[in-house]
């Protein structure tokens, strides 16, 4: 079963792109590549617990289990061994990349305090949007009450986009919103 967003692209987002920029080709129209949430733990060199809680957070979020993200080197001013997990990460494409934007979009934002859009100078350059988030309990999936402690995750949207303006637009068109 497609998702309403991915069936909202091909019927009116699709369309729309390809007619304003008037693209040669249908596969020059920009499109959703992945989108990855990653979180870094400092206080996980001290903490093993931070680590699994925050792998059942993910995994709540996501529906799919992270990768632990594990440092390359010794870094003594912040307590930090060889080897040892920092940070997770996690890749969705296809069905739970759309899954998961429309949860954000639609549930997750909205339930930020104080909300009035997200920037549109996040992006790269290169069409992709960088979205750094201050606390997980904006997620529907996550209680209050079972957190130990706020903590907060970057999420990046990468697309085929070639400019920030065909980006902008491409997100604009699934319904992101956006503050000009």
């Amino acid at each position: 079963m497609k998702s309403s967003l991915k069936i909202l692209y091909e019927k009116k987002i699709f369309p729309e792109l390809f007619n304003k920029f008037k693209y040669e080709n249908i596969h020059e129209v920009p499109k959703l590549v992945k989108i990855t949430i990653n979180r870094g733990i400092g206080e996980a060199a001290q903490n093993i617990k931070a680590i699994d809680r925050s792998i059942e957070e993910f995994t709540y979020i996501t529906g799919q289990k992270p990768i632990i993200t594990k440092s390359k080197k010794s870094i003594a001013g912040f307590k930090i061994r060889d080897n040892i997990p920092i940070g997770l990460k996690v890749t969705l494409r296809r069905d739970k990349m759309y899954d998961f934007l429309n949860k954000l979009i639609n549930l997750s934002l909205p339930r930020i305090r104080d909300f009035r859009g997200i920037s549109s100078k996040q992006f790269d350059g290169r069409g992709n949007y960088n979205l750094g988030l201050k606390e997980q309990i904006i997620f529907p999936e996550i209680e209050y009450d079972q957190i130990d402690k706020i903590r907060g995750l970057d999420i990046n949207i990468i697309t085929t986009a070639k400019t920030d303006k065909e980006g902008l637009i491409l997100l604009q068109g699934f319904g992101m919103p956006f503050k000009l």
